[in-house]
């Protein structure tokens, strides 16, 4: 289990360069399966959770050359499909979450998909139910084996059809869209997700040969073609890897650029940390955060009362940016609700908060009270353990705030979905050694 050390109470300074967006990558990786043709991939973050889905994609048969830094050539002209009933397949499958979008490829153009149950963070349930009742209603027939957790859907064709979502679910409605665009007739997707990844999705289909409308709308048309073909696609930045280095910089009160931040696809971002008080300036594509030395005041509402941020289906706040977001308010002036409607067991990070010093009460699993300190007194150095990818970057943070040397333990989390994050971080000035 690797450890970081981190000296906390240091100013960072300088320029910082997101990576390629994790969430995009574990659908985009996936959809290469829907042709027999080359498809190159830029901008491919290097990190656990994507190594092992591209190690999947291999083992699955499909040929891959990697042509420089974060880009790679996929061509799945052989793909073998007997490795999915396979036990390595049922043990490799299980350590990702991400898996669970090889089925709609794999159905809509081999007509049969399987999937073990996919592992992942420890924040809760996450259902596939979505995913599965779209198959079905396309005419897959569904079986699943509780003995071995082990999901499959099988078709001799599928067939279009209208489908209202039972959730705006981003990994549902991107396996829905791969399984329906090879499928025959029309398919309609209501409730779709549309956030900026999912159309990113769409668009490469589309360059591919897909037939798709409404794309960035919750109403999906998808006019089913008999094949796909190749196409270049770059991937966008990472939104959650943007907002944390946003967070760090207000943290820490450093002087920080993220570059190339795709300012049009964050949405919802800028503006909840505006309300904490924070000041981000657009340079160009660049966002631009000062050195907060006077720290940052909460902005209640117009009436007075307590303000309350809440993750929703896109266009609203990304639920992955919650914790970053409570971490931040532990320094602010005044108070703030952060309500994770989401992911039951995602707020149970906070009680290392509460050793560092943080001033939190939990009222739920879903909502977390933060009283800010507006720097008056600074947390503490701490030993913890990181639970999930956001939780850790979070608490990484907060240790990269405070006073005396911290260790975090278990940061395979992290790495799972932050590129070489200590190095980058050492390149601005942080201390922090991997042990």
């Amino acid at each position: 289990m690797g450890t970081f050390r981190i000296e906390g109470g240091h100013q960072l300074k300088g320029e910082i360069t997101p990576q390629g967006a994790k969430n995009e990558a574990l659908q985009i990786l996936c959809a290469v399966l829907l042709t027999d043709e080359k498809v190159t991939i830029h901008n491919i973050p290097d990190i656990v959770d994507v190594n092992k889905l591209i190690a999947l994609l291999e083992d699955l048969g499909v040929k891959i050359q990697k042509k420089g830094k974060g880009s790679y050539t996929f061509k799945s002209d052989d793909v073998n499909l007997e490795y999915l009933q396979s036990d390595q397949f049922k043990q490799d499958g299980r350590g990702l979450r991400g898996s669970i979008m090889l089925v709609g490829p794999l159905l809509g153009r081999f007509g049969k998909g399987y999937i073990p149950k996919p592992g992942g963070d420890k924040i809760g349930r996450r259902r596939l139910d979505t995913h599965f009742e779209g198959f079905i209603k396309l005419g897959a027939k569904f079986r699943y084996n509780k003995e071995e957790y082990f999901y499959g859907v099988e078709a001799e064709k599928l067939k279009g059809t209208y489908m209202l979502l039972d959730e705006a679910s981003v990994t549902g409605t991107a396996n829905i869209v791969m399984a329906a665009v090879l499928a025959e007739g029309t398919t309609t997707i209501y409730n779709a997700a549309c956030e900026p990844y999912l159309q990113q999705l769409c668009k490469m289909l589309v360059r591919m040969g897909a037939k798709i409308t409404g794309i960035g709308s919750n109403l999906l048309n998808i006019e089913g073609v008999e094949s796909l073909g190749g196409t270049d696609h770059t991937m966008l930045p990472d939104m959650i890897e943007i907002g944390s280095w946003v967070g760090l910089a207000a943290m820490t009160k450093s002087e920080l650029t993220i570059k190339n931040v795709s300012w049009d696809d964050l949405g919802q971002i800028p503006n909840a940390f505006q309300k904490l008080g924070i000041k981000l300036e657009r340079r160009n594509d660049d966002i631009y955060v000062p050195a907060h030395k006077d720290g940052y005041e909460v902005q209640n509402y117009i009436d007075g009362s307590i303000l309350t941020i809440a993750d929703a289906p896109w266009p609203g706040l990304t639920p992955d940016l919650l914790s970053i977001l409570l971490v931040v308010a532990i320094q602010a002036k005044g108070e703030v609700v952060i309500h994770q409607k989401m992911f039951e067991s995602r707020l149970f990070f906070v009680d290392k908060l509460l050793d560092m010093g943080a001033k939190i009460i939990l009222c739920d699993p879903h909502r977390a009270t933060v009283i800010g300190h507006n720097f008056q007194s600074t947390l503490k150095a701490t030993t913890m353990t990181s639970p999930d990818i956001r939780a850790g970057v979070s608490l990484l943070i907060a240790a990269l705030s405070a006073k005396g040397t911290s260790t975090i333990h278990n940061i395979e989390q992290i790495d799972r979905g932050y590129e070489n994050i200590d190095e980058r971080l050492r390149a601005i000035g942080a201390k922090i050694d991997r042990i």
